[in-house]
């Protein structure tokens, strides 16, 4: 595919994205821009986007996507509530961190756990004409990592932008072939808002202010 056959596509799809997308594209960023801020707003508003997401990636036969926005919604659900925790003297008992060796480990575990399943599932589910256009290995490293990156950021572990910088990569070619063009452009976004997030929340716990 040329780059005229790609703005083609590109312009195609983005006359053809439904009101349902434009939503589930807003309410993520601003999830993402609340993150950023570690403000407790990042999970009301990321869980009407995920929401509407699991209905789009089952019909696009998303199926890992649709697997990561379900997880999503559970995680979000988890995190607004250690997110709200505090102490007697109403201060946050969670606070901005980096994880420590043995933590990065148990990370590395819990991506590559999740990728192997999620493959093998997509893989099967492809053979048996389930999921015919699903793409396993793209569709599940953007899962697995996606699936860790909000593990950590419901810990409030600076390790979790790595992550979802890894998700945004791979989900921003992943979207634009399902003719998703508008959540690719929304990836792309998202890409730059997660290099944000990782300085701010660097510069968050450098200062203390975590």
């Amino acid at each position: 595919m040329n780059i005229s056959e790609i703005a083609q596509q590109f312009i195609s799809d983005l006359l053809h994205t439904g009101w349902l997308e434009y939503i589930a594209v807003f309410t993520g960023i601003a999830s993402v821009w609340f993150s950023r801020l570690e403000n407790i707003w990042v999970y009301p508003t990321g869980l009407i986007s995920t929401t509407i997401y699991i209905y789009l990636s089952m019909i696009g036969h998303l199926y890992g996507e649709a697997s990561v926005n379900l997880y999503y919604t559970v995680m979000s659900i988890y995190g607004w509530v250690l997110w709200s925790r505090k102490d007697l003297q109403n201060q946050h008992l969670l606070n901005i961190s980096y994880s420590n060796s043995t933590e990065r480990r148990q990370q590395l575990l819990f991506f590559g756990t999740f990728y192997v399943v999620i493959w093998l599932a997509l893989v099967i589910m492809k053979d048996r004409g389930i999921a015919p256009g699903a793409i396993p290995w793209a569709d599940g490293f953007a899962s697995a990592t996606a699936y860790t990156g909000m593990w950590l950021m419901a810990r409030k572990k600076v390790e979790s932008w790595y992550w979802w910088i890894a998700t945004n990569i791979a989900s921003i070619p992943l979207y634009f072939v399902k003719h998703y063009v508008f959540s690719s452009v929304y990836y792309v976004v998202l890409l730059i808002m997660a290099f944000w997030g990782l300085a701010e929340w660097q510069k968050r716990v450098k200062h203390g202010k975590a």
